[in-house]
């Protein structure tokens, strides 16, 4: 990773990604985050402020680490022990069914190998866990489709293998079987950059 990767790029996202509006839908979210979780794309650490205060402890992986320096000050101020791991969320090194809830905001639209990340959140979570997920991507409008496909390869380039046309609802729905979810576009968002796929997948329970 170069320069921007590591230094422009984390701070350009977080400025981006702390509007109020998403810090909303980050809180709806979490809200019902139980048990022992894992957090996959951690990024600044944006999520930490709204995960219930039952929550006293996360595990966290992210690919880069410009992120987590400045991710460092929201743990600090947290009150949550966060366990960082500095890799992707293609190959996950924890043990099957580890855990209770795992969480991705903003994430699958830049994981090169889409499906095999979601294929090993499918892995660790235990029987019944539940995949939480908040992710940009595919609009239902063909026209903007159509600028979305277009735009992809250069978005790629500017923000580090982030994809604006990825459908996620079917992504996810790949891996897991019982999957509910929101598609819309926030007001004065435009659908190009903003449809949004809010939802909770869960592990079929043994």
């Amino acid at each position: 990773m170069g320069f921007y990767s590591q230094v422009i790029l984390p701070r350009l996202l977080d400025w981006s990604l702390s509007d109020p509006t998403l810090a909303t839908y980050r809180q709806e979210l979490l809200t019902d985050v139980t048990g022992e979780v894992l957090e996959i794309g951690f990024g600044t650490g944006l999520n930490l402020a709204y995960y219930p205060s039952h929550i006293h402890e996360i595990t966290t992986v992210d690919v880069n680490p410009g992120m987590n320096t400045l991710a460092q000050k929201r743990i600090d101020d947290s009150g949550i022990k966060v366990q960082q791991l500095l890799l992707s969320g293609e190959n996950l090194p924890m043990a099957d069914n580890t855990f209770d809830s795992v969480v991705s905001t903003w994430t699958l639209c830049s994981i090169a190998n889409v499906e095999q990340a979601l294929q090993e959140v499918y892995r660790v979570l235990k029987p019944g866990g539940k995949f939480f997920f908040l992710e940009h991507g595919l609009s239902n409008k063909p026209n903007v489709q159509v600028w979305q496909n277009r735009l992809t390869p250069i978005q790629k380039i500017l923000a580090d293998g982030c994809h604006l046309n990825r459908n996620i609802q079917k992504l996810v729905e790949k891996s897991f079987n019982h999957v509910e979810l929101k598609r819309f576009t926030p007001e004065n968002f435009p659908d190009l950059m903003a449809h949004f796929y809010k939802g909770c997948a869960t592990k079929k329970a043994i």
